[in-house]
């Protein structure tokens, strides 16, 4: 299987030539804004389940700004996790959107969300062990296979340990790489929450283990493996009792998230990062000025050059 890296305008020498590339996910109530104010950023991202259908004013405006942006394709329901592997048709669709943009990134989560064909709306987590291994492995190797080139997979939110888990995360991550050659989307807001969440200690308490567990996670991952970063914001909220980190994209990224990123950062050098923000949407101003925050700590602590996502640490210069 070919994984060439691309090289038209949305290729990652396109997206990569900024040493601190930086993009935001693309919303509907911001189409205008960004087309008559092209914001200072390096990429957009949408969820590619938004933009299956053929036509209509979603298609019309994603045409427009991805003349301008490069892009990036974000799956949500290839059900990477799914034991009755991948649904061909919608990997169909998934493929001809990949084919028709050509984006700079393509990447899905580390989840379950389709049962007997039944489509749930959510990212179900799964136990990591071997079995799950090389169902995970199967199911990237199909998509790979289907669009010829790396996948991008994203580390979960976690709330419940699993009793099957043998394998801790990233290793689970690191093996699925050396299975699939598919590299990782690490979302340093996703290390924290699980971090916090499964320490098992009270709201302060778990905030100072948590950030510990999710500096030690992060140490874990081999710098030539993260082809990009997600930051977002999350909630805090109480539960019977017990404090719970929820990840809902709906708030300012946190200062602990902040700092782990700037530790990243300092770790693996210069990475495409992008801020989500998917409830409780604000202005299109806030949004960039999130990015513009993680593009001035980049700049401001990477010592690496930027490492093209699809070139396995090829630096890309402008």
């Amino acid at each position: 299987m070919s994984m060439n890296a691309l090289s038209d305008k949305n290729t990652m020498g396109g997206l990569f030539g900024h040493m601190a590339p930086v993009g935001i996910g693309l919303k509907a109530q911001h189409y205008h804004d960004v087309l008559n104010s092209l914001p200072p950023l390096s990429f957009f991202e949408v969820h590619a389940e938004n933009h299956m259908v053929f036509g209509g004013p979603h298609r019309s405006f994603l045409e427009k700004i991805t003349s301008q942006y490069a892009l990036s394709i974000h799956g949500v329901g290839l059900s990477l996790g799914s034991a009755e592997g991948i649904d061909r048709n919608h990997l169909h669709r998934f493929k001809a959107l990949v084919d028709d943009y050509n984006p700079a990134l393509v990447s899905e989560h580390l989840a379950w969300s389709v049962s007997d064909g039944t489509y749930l709306n959510d990212l179900l987590p799964l136990p990591l062990n071997e079995e799950s291994l090389r169902i995970v492995s199967d199911n990237v190797a199909c998509v790979q296979d289907a669009i010829s080139r790396p996948l991008l997979v994203e580390n979960p939110s976690s709330y419940l340990a699993f009793e099957g888990t043998t394998i801790p995360e990233p290793e689970f991550l690191i093996r699925l790489a050396e299975n699939t050659g598919c590299r990782l989307l690490l979302d340093v807001n996703n290390v924290y929450v699980s971090a916090c969440n499964m320490s098992g200690e009270q709201e302060a308490k778990s905030a100072e283990t948590g950030y510990a567990k999710a500096l030690d996670y992060i140490s874990q991952i081999p710098a030539d493996l993260i082809g990009e970063i997600h930051l977002a914001g999350h909630l805090l909220k109480d539960v019977d009792g017990t404090e719970i980190r929820i990840d809902d994209h709906g708030s300012h990224v946190d200062r602990a998230v902040w700092s782990l990123y700037a530790a990243l950062i300092r770790q693996v050098g210069a990475r495409p990062t992008l801020i989500e923000w998917d409830t409780n949407i604000p202005p299109l101003s806030t949004l960039v000025s999130e990015a513009q925050k993680a593009q001035t700590l980049m700049q401001n602590t990477s010592e690496r050059p930027v490492v093209d996502s699809q070139a396995h640490g090829q630096a890309v210069f402008q």
